[in-house]
């Protein structure tokens, strides 16, 4: 599998903010408002984030060799971890975002205040998300195979 690139993510937390505003702002068209985001979301999401890179850490010190053994399937489902908490922490990202964007017009009223103060807080811990998720991809990764495959041997030697 490739590694995420960071532009990827980028886009997909531009379009997720940019779609999910819009969707806030008709369904608050309509008398329907969000709830500000809960605290418990930011632990959750810095949670997941922790155990992620604890995963890939283990990954990291097999492949510096500070660690005897790793089982392949768990760096492969360490990878893959990695992977879906890149992908997840830049949607998230962008839907918080969208919060924010929609709120942004009225920071003077406190309640508005407060729920883009949350949602920006959430949206830092989802970028949080996503930036271990690519490090620990980083730590997955394998080293080059060496190119030696005896070609010194076949070189001829000097007289």
């Amino acid at each position: 599998m490739r590694r995420t690139s960071v532009a990827t993510l980028g886009l997909i937390t531009a379009v997720t903010a940019v779609v999910g505003a819009v969707v806030l702002r008709l369904l608050e068209s309509r008398g329907i408002y969000l709830p500000i985001v809960a605290w418990v979301e930011d632990i959750a999401l810095l949670g997941i984030a922790a155990g992620i890179f604890w995963m890939g850490w283990a990954v990291r010190a097999y492949q510096k060799g500070d660690r005897p053994g790793l089982d392949p399937l768990r760096a492969a489902r360490t990878f893959v971890l990695a992977k879906a908490g890149a992908f997840t922490g830049a949607l998230l990202a962008g839907r918080y975002l969208a919060t924010v964007l929609v709120v942004l017009e009225q920071l003077e009223i406190e309640a508005r205040r407060d729920q883009a103060v949350a949602a920006g807080i959430a949206a830092g811990c989802a970028v949080v998300l996503a930036v271990v998720g690519l490090v620990v991809e980083r730590f997955c990764e394998l080293p080059p195979p060496d190119d030696t495959d005896g070609k010194k041997d076949a070189e001829p030697l000097p007289s």
